[in-house]
């Protein structure tokens, strides 16, 4: 792996790192979603730390080239977070149309209460 792929991998985890932070400080994101982010950094530097191990791997699934598999993985990473960000968005849409029935189940019964 050449040094400015390295280079740019370790730049990309820092800049990922930055805006991470930046987002939890200003509670747009919670801790917990920021895991999944975390866990997407801590992957960029392991390919930037241990190129010979990624490198071995790379010629046992056929890849021509170490930049190609880093491109496979980054776009594992992104299939990988784009399924979980959808599990939430599954979850919090039947939270909600939970909370919308008990919302207008309530309003009835008030209504109900106050015709007496």
């Amino acid at each position: 792996m050449s040094a400015s792929l390295r280079l740019g991998l370790l730049l990309a985890a820092l800049v990922l790192i930055i805006i991470i932070f930046k987002v939890l400080k200003d509670g747009k994101m919670s801790v917990k979603y920021s895991i999944l982010w975390f866990i997407c950094v801590f992957i960029l530097i392991l390919l930037a730390a241990f190129p010979n191990f990624f490198w071995e791997i790379s010629k046992i699934f056929g890849f021509q080239a170490m930049s190609n598999m880093i491109t496979g993985i980054l776009i594992l990473i992104l299939l990988f977070i784009t399924i979980s960000l959808t599990m939430m968005i599954a979850t919090q849409k039947r939270k909600t149309t939970m909370l919308i029935q008990e919302v207008s189940i309530l309003k009835e019964n008030i209504k109900k209460i106050e015709k007496k």
